[in-house]
């Protein structure tokens, strides 16, 4: 299956290199670009567009907003984050916002390639950098919450929850709490059930819109 994919970058260097470089991969095709957010929007009522290559930091509508609107307008189309911050309001503005990845722009095409086909399968993807921050984030948090998770999860099941949204794999969530891999994957299915998460890019994002997980 061929990705459709819409490259946005406000720089035009940069979004023509990157335009040549996805021309490149067998699998994806780039169907359209734009220099703004407004831009994108714009173009994607003209264009059938599976995956959106964002840059945050654009004028006129950055890529924050940007991914807001169209996930709210398009909700069949993703967006992933390619930019040059890893900070943690960028990431969490932007998985709020509703981002399926975040990658910086130190990646290279392979890298860049694997994470659209990930996003066009519902998974997420995060560059090393912001891996690593999301996971001292949760190290930060407090153990124990004195509310009760939302949507009637279990205490366990949130914790799953948070431990997706911190990119971690079944084997590595299983480790860190001490249980099975097949313990986890019933806590998954529960879990996704009560919140209606079709995948671990839905479950990220929920996470991060209901507090489970503050960068």
């Amino acid at each position: 299956m061929t990705i459709r994919v819409m490259v946005v970058d406000d720089q035009q260097i940069m979004r023509e290199g990157l335009v040549a470089l996805l021309g490149l991969v067998e699998d994806i095709e780039v169907v359209a670009d734009a220099g703004d957010g407004e831009q994108a929007l714009a173009l994607l009522a003209e264009h059938e567009v599976d995956l959106v290559l964002m840059d945050l930091r654009m004028p006129v509508l950055d890529g924050v907003e940007a991914t807001r609107r169209i996930t709210e307008r398009f909700p069949g189309v993703g967006v992933l984050v390619l930019t040059t911050y890893a900070d943690d309001e960028s990431i969490a503005d932007a998985l709020r916002a509703g981002a399926r990845g975040y990658l910086t722009k130190e990646a290279g095409r392979a890298e860049i390639a694997a994470a659209l086909r990930a996003a066009a399968a519902g998974q997420s993807t995060f560059a090393p950098a912001v891996s690593q921050r999301l996971v001292a984030a949760l190290t930060r948090q407090e153990p124990a919450k004195p509310h009760r998770p939302p949507d009637g999860l279990t205490a366990r099941e949130a914790e799953v929850l948070t431990l997706i949204a911190g990119g971690r794999s079944n084997p590595e969530i299983a480790a860190a709490l001490f249980i099975s891999e097949a313990t986890v994957k019933t806590h998954i299915n529960n879990a996704f059930a009560k919140i209606g998460a079709r995948n671990r890019a839905d479950a990220t994002r929920y996470a991060y819109r209901t507090g489970l997980t503050a960068p």
